[in-house]
């Protein structure tokens, strides 16, 4: 496959995998539409989809199943990785913020660098969308979408392809964080002000604030989940 080619099909799959972790589109169990329609619908040839949904099922986020079609893996088959598992007796929840501090506000600032126009769009729109979920309902599934949403798509605005090794480090933080008890209006404070200054110095492409405020962002959450 050519470079061009390469690069669509992994295009296809950012754009697939965007809704996926949205949770609007496609929800976890869920069918996608058949070929010729969702070809159509992405503007692109059938064969850019099928190498886009071999990178997602190789990901674990699509499933095919033959003679019934792709489907959309389920929550807990999603979070499966070759990375190590989260297990309190091994690696514990602020292991995995500490990686996190490494590796996240790097990223932050790549993207700042290297994100298109629209994924930057895309990324403060699911910024926004948490910040209206955390006044209504600071523990539920939803808001658990969005949050990793989010990250996901902050992190692969970096375009660094390694990084995207990483993401269920992110997406099994996540999701033990809001296993949680926490006073959750402390949580949604923090994180509303610091998603205003996400969203200011990602338009203004401000690398190292961008660094800065997610080095400060996760901090903020180790000092808030009782983790220093």
């Amino acid at each position: 496959m050519s470079q061009n080619k390469t690069n669509l099909a992994q295009r296809t799959a950012d754009t697939l995998r965007a809704r996926i972790r949205s949770g609007k589109d496609y929800a976890p169990g869920s069918k996608l539409p058949n070929e010729n329609h969702l070809s159509l619908e992405l503007g692109v040839s059938r064969t850019t989809l099928r190498e886009a949904i071999r990178i997602l099922v190789a990901e674990g986020l699509l499933q095919v199943q033959r003679g019934k079609g792709t489907f959309v893996t389920e929550r807990k088959d999603q979070l499966a990785s070759t990375l190590p598992s989260f297990d309190e007796k091994k690696v514990t929840l602020k292991d995995l913020y500490e990686a996190r501090l490494i590796i996240e506000p790097a990223a932050a600032a790549l993207a700042c660098q290297r994100a298109t126009d629209e994924e930057i769009e895309e990324i403060v729109r699911l910024v926004k969308a948490t910040q209206e979920q955390f006044t209504h309902d600071f523990n539920n599934e939803e808001i658990i979408q969005r949050e990793i949403a989010f990250h996901d798509a902050l992190i692969r605005a970096s375009h660094n392809r390694f990084f995207d090794h990483f993401l269920p480090v992110v997406n099994q933080t996540i999701q033990k964080t809001f296993e949680l008890e926490y006073k959750w209006d402390a949580v949604a404070e923090g994180a509303y002000n610091d998603n205003f200054m996400i969203i200011d110095f990602l338009r203004k492409r401000d690398a190292e604030a961008m660094r800065s405020v997610m080095t400060i962002h996760l901090h903020r959450a180790l000092w808030t989940e009782q983790l220093i």
